[in-house]
C-alpha cells in the first residue's frame, strides 16, 4: 500500500511503498477513504510533540472494513465506518471508570511509543524495518484500529462528510458535554476558530447556548464561524478580545471560555474573558513545555475554574454524534473547506502550518 511517512521533524512527508497491515486480535483493517488534516499531526510533524520516526500520521480516517481479526464482533467486510482518534482499550483502570479519553494503554502504548497494545505496530517497510503509528496510521490506503475506535456510518451519510467526526467534532463535544457542561442560556467564546474551533462553534448552539463569540486573527475564519452559528465575532488582532467580550456580554464575560489552539496568546485571551465563577476550557494542544500563567488570588477571589479537555468518550458518545448527522443536525460537511489528493498530502499541512486552512481540510485517499 501507499503511506505518506514523516521521517524527521520539518521536512516533508514522502509517500512510500509499505507492506498491507493486518490486523490482530481485537483489531480491524480499514481500506481509507478519506483523513481529516489536524492540527496535532502538524505539531508532530513541526518536531513539537515527541514521537518515534519513521512514522504514519493521520487519525480522522474514514473508509471501508477490509479485514477484520480474530474475536472481533459486530463488524463485517464492507461496512463503512469512522474512527476515533482516541483507541480505548477497554480493560485498564481508566476506561473501567468510563474515563475513556485517557485510556492508560492509550497514551502508553501509541501516544508514547507509535505501537497497538501488543506493543507492536502494524505498518512495516518492505525491507522490514518498522514504521511507528500515530492513532491508526490513516494517511494511508489502508489503516488498522482497535474494533473499540470504529464506528458505523449511517445509510445515507456521506462517507466523505465524517471523517473530521473522530478527532475535531469529538473533541469539541467532550469540551461541551463533559468538561464544561454547557447548558441553554450559557454564554461561550471560542478562542481560535480553526478546526476544533469551528467544531466548538457549531455544536454550541446545539447545546443551547445563547451566545457564541469567535475569536480570531483571522477574517476569513470569523466569516466561516458566522456561518456556523457565531453569534458574535471578534478579530483579536484588531481589538483587546477580553474587552470586547465583556461589552457583547454587558459587562459580565462569558460562563465558558473555550481555547482551542494551544497558545499562550489564546490561553490569556480565554482566562480574561470568563465572568465571576466561569470556566476556562483548554482544548488546544500546546506544543510542550508552553505555561500559561495565572494569579492565584484571582483563581479563589474570583472563583474561576480552569479545566483541561482531551476529547469525549469515544463509546458512549461517537454513536451520539453520528446520529446528529444522520438526522442532519450536525453537519461536519459545512465546516470542510478544503480537500486534497493523496499526492497533495504535504500539502495540506503546509496550508495548515501558514495559517490559511479554514476550518478543516481533508485528504481523500481511496
Amino acid at each position: 500500500m501507499r503511506a505518506a511517512v514523516h521521517t524527521a521533524a520539518n521536512e516533508p512527508m514522502r509517500i512510500e511503498e509499505l507492506a498491507d497491515p493486518h490486523p490482530r486480535a481485537g483489531e480491524i483493517a480499514i481500506d481509507v477513504t478519506s483523513c481529516g488534516a489536524c492540527h496535532t499531526d502538524l505539531h508532530v510533524l513541526k518536531g513539537e510533540l515527541p514521537f518515534p520516526v519513521p512514522a504514519v500520521l493521520g487519525h480522522e480516517v474514514a473508509g471501508v472494513v477490509s479485514e477484520i481479526g480474530p474475536e472481533v464482533t459486530g463488524f463485517s467486510v464492507g461496512d463503512r465506518v469512522v474512527t476515533s482518534f482516541i483507541m480505548p482499550c477497554g480493560q485498564c483502570g481508566q476506561c473501567a471508570r468510563g474515563n475513556e479519553e485517557i485510556c492508560e494503554k492509550f497514551f502508553a502504548y501509541n501516544r508514547g511509543k507509535g505501537q497497538l497494545y501488543d506493543g507492536e505496530t502494524r505498518l512495516f517497510r518492505p525491507g522490514g524495518e518498522p514504521v511507528w503509528m500515530y492513532s491508526m496510521g490513516g494517511l494511508a490506503e489502508r489503516s488498522v484500529t482497535p474494533a473499540t475506535a470504529a464506528y458505523r456510518v449511517p445509510d445515507g451519510v456521506e462517507l466523505a462528510d465524517v471523517a473530521s467526526v473522530g478527532c475535531s467534532t469529538m473533541t469539541a463535544y467532550g469540551a461541551l458535554r463533559h468538561a464544561a457542561d454547557v447548558r441553554v442560556g450559557d454564554t461561550v467564546a471560542v478562542v481560535a476558530a480553526g478546526g476544533v474551533g469551528s467544531a466548538l462553534i457549531q455544536l454550541a448552539g446545539s447545546f443551547g447556548a445563547s451566545v457564541v463569540v469567535a475569536v480570531d486573527i483571522s477574517e476569513d475564519k470569523l466569516a466561516n464561524a458566522r456561518a456556523l452559528g457565531a453569534t458574535h465575532t471578534v478579530n483579536s488582532a484588531e481589538v483587546d478580545a477580553p474587552a470586547a467580550i465583556r461589552e457583547i456580554t454587558g459587562g459580565r464575560g462569558v460562563d465558558v471560555a473555550f481555547e482551542a489552539l494551544g497558545s499562550v496568546p489564546t490561553f490569556e485571551a480565554a482566562r480574561d474573558s470568563v465572568v465571576e465563577g466561569g470556566q476556562i476550557v483548554v482544548v488546544g494542544i500546546a506544543p510542550r513545555g508552553t505555561s500559561g500563567e495565572f494569579d492565584l488570588a484571582t483563581i479563589a477571589r474570583r472563583k474561576l475554574q480552569i479545566k483541561g479537555s482531551y476529547g469525549a468518550k469515544p463509546r458512549r458518545d461517537m454513536p451520539v454524534l453520528l446520529d446528529l448527522v444522520a438526522r442532519g443536525l450536525l453537519r461536519p460537511q459545512d465546516a470542510i473547506s478544503r480537500r486534497y489528493s493523496f499526492d497533495q498530502v504535504q500539502d495540506a499541512y503546509d496550508a495548515l502550518r501558514r495559517g490559511e486552512t479554514v476550518g478543516r481540510a481533508v485528504v481523500d485517499i481511496g
